[in-house]
């Protein structure tokens, strides 16, 4: 059959047509689209699964890295590592010998012991120990490369961990304690008021000048030392029962024999005096003795040396000595370790520190001298007896800390055998309490880098001066009160002055006064 040329045309248009109907429905189809989007994204896919896997495989790396890293550094600061030592034994900061070695030793055993779960290459790693004032720091560093199974796809063939550790430790500081305790006349004074009361009612020491009662239990063993007598009610004192009448100082003896009662009015009559002398008095209000105030000291002494022995945290770490003064300075019990002992047990720093009230002024204590409170002296000697200032790093480099003691009164009269007289161009001869201490004296310890406590026991004002006595030393004594207290923090170094009265805040400052010097030691070196 034969077309003609229209029918061409109209089997051509038809057939186009057709094209475009198949095109257009191609185009509308949505078959196979899922497989070919996933064929799409399966390199993607693939890669972002790998990435999770091969960078999960790179934290267990450091994990391990990480652990061996924490447990270096924590063996070299350690109380049993013998960095610790050689960091004690050094004389300036700086990186501790051996302590990088040390510390990477430590990193390669925890990883040798570590399971080889996964693996690593490049591993590097740097390791420090040093020693800054009383701080010892250890530090790691490392940084490894661990290969890659899925991302080396797409061009990374490894993934690279690094991490830190430190690790510190404050060294122990090593403190030696110079307590220096003042045993002057004036601390004989009655540690409360109660106390003072019970003394003047039946004390005739000084009588004549003083009838209603003397408030110091002075204890001068001269005849003559003390004017008594035997004239009055108040205080009764029988030539009988009084064992040294006619001009023996009386008040310490009456102080150690106490009184029946404690309390209310009272005469000589009142006083123990067929009782053994106790050798201190540890408690106020007991008919057994009366409480001074160098007993109260010496018992807060005694509570010092029981925080100080429950506070070490290495053998031997405070030292502790008495060093009471008078006229001169005195190693009544040089600095020791051994500060666990009993005040009941002779030998021990804790039996010369409940006794101290024994060393009040005699009049015949050559170690100690007589007769005032000689500062001039006292500082001195002090800084001479400390022969050398350390860091506190160690036992052989300790760190010094002075505690004075005081009512703060300079005195620089002299006694001996009930002969007084006066010495000293800052002082008055012969006036009792008339000036404060020279605060270059403490200076010149300080200069040299050694903490000054101080702790000011108020003097006390005397009662009823009378102006004839002594050339009137009780005038003077009166006036120069008010002058301590600066004189004495301008002594102590910042933030070490102390003030109490009582026992009880006696007992409460020499506690703090050592809290503070251990604290303060250990932000300052």
């Amino acid at each position: 059959m034969k077309y003609g040329l229209k029918d061409s045309f109209l089997r051509l248009g038809a057939g186009m047509a057709r094209l475009r109907l198949t095109i257009a429905a191609f185009k509308l189809s949505r078959r196979g689209n899922v497989a070919v989007i996933t064929a799409l994204c399966a390199i993607p896919l693939v890669s972002a699964v790998g990435c999770v896997i091969d960078y999960s495989m790179a934290s267990l790396v450091k994990t391990k890295l990480q652990a061996a890293a924490d447990a270096a550094t924590l063996a070299s600061v350690s109380f049993n590592s013998s960095l610790i030592s050689t960091a004690q034994g050094m004389s300036a900061n700086g990186a501790v010998s051996g302590g990088s070695t040390a510390t990477q030793g430590y990193f390669n055993a925890n990883l040798n012991s570590a399971p080889a779960d996964v693996g690593y290459t490049g591993l590097t790693s740097t390791a420090s120990v040093t020693r800054s004032g009383m701080t010892l720091t250890a530090s790691m560093s490392y940084s490894a490369q661990v290969p890659t199974y899925f991302m080396g796809i797409i061009g990374f063939k490894d993934i690279t961990v690094s991490g830190s550790s430190t690790a510190s430790y404050t060294l122990p500081t090593y403190i030696d304690f110079y307590l220096m305790l003042d045993v002057s006349g004036s601390m004989s004074f009655p540690a409360t008021t109660a106390e003072q009361t019970r003394l003047m009612e039946v004390n005739p020491d000084n009588y004549g000048e003083y009838p209603s009662g003397c408030t110091f239990a002075c204890h001068f063993t001269a005849q003559g030392a003390c004017s008594q007598s035997e004239q009055g009610s108040t205080p009764a004192v029988g030539s009988t029962t009084n064992p040294k009448p006619g001009g023996y100082c009386q008040g310490f003896i009456i102080s150690r024999l106490g009184t029946t009662p404690a309390t209310g009015t009272l005469t000589a009559a009142n006083v123990n005096w067929s009782n053994t002398q106790v050798s201190n008095c540890p408690t106020a209000g007991t008919t057994s003795c009366i409480e001074l105030r160098a007993d109260a000291v010496g018992y807060a002494v005694n509570e010092l040396l029981t925080t100080a022995a429950s506070s070490e945290v290495v053998t031997d770490q405070f030292r502790v000595g008495l060093y009471p003064f008078i006229q001169y300075l005195y190693s009544y019990f040089p600095l020791t370790s051994d500060i666990t002992g009993s005040p009941t047990t002779s030998g021990t720093i804790n039996y010369a520190a409940a006794n101290l009230a024994s060393l009040l002024d005699t009049g015949n204590n050559s170690n100690l001298g007589s007769g005032g409170t000689h500062f001039e002296n006292a500082f001195p000697s002090m800084n001479s007896l400390i022969t050398s200032v350390g860091t506190g790093a160690s036992s052989s480099n300790t760190l010094p800390y002075v505690f004075l003691i005081t009512d703060g009164s300079q005195d620089c009269q002299t006694q001996w055998n009930g002969s007084w007289s006066g010495t000293g161009s800052s002082c008055s001869p012969y006036y009792n309490s008339s000036t404060t201490i020279d605060t270059s004296l403490c200076t010149t310890l300080k200069n040299r880098g050694i903490t000054i406590a101080v702790l000011y026991i108020p003097y006390e004002t005397i009662q009823d001066p009378n102006a004839g006595f002594a050339n009137d030393e009780d005038g003077y004594a009166n006036a120069n009160i008010p002058n301590i207290p600066a004189a004495l923090q301008a002594c102590a170094s910042t933030n070490f002055y102390y003030t109490a009265s009582t026992p009880a805040d006696i007992n409460a400052a020499l506690i703090a006064m050592f809290e503070q010097a251990v604290s303060t030691a250990h932000l300052t070196n």
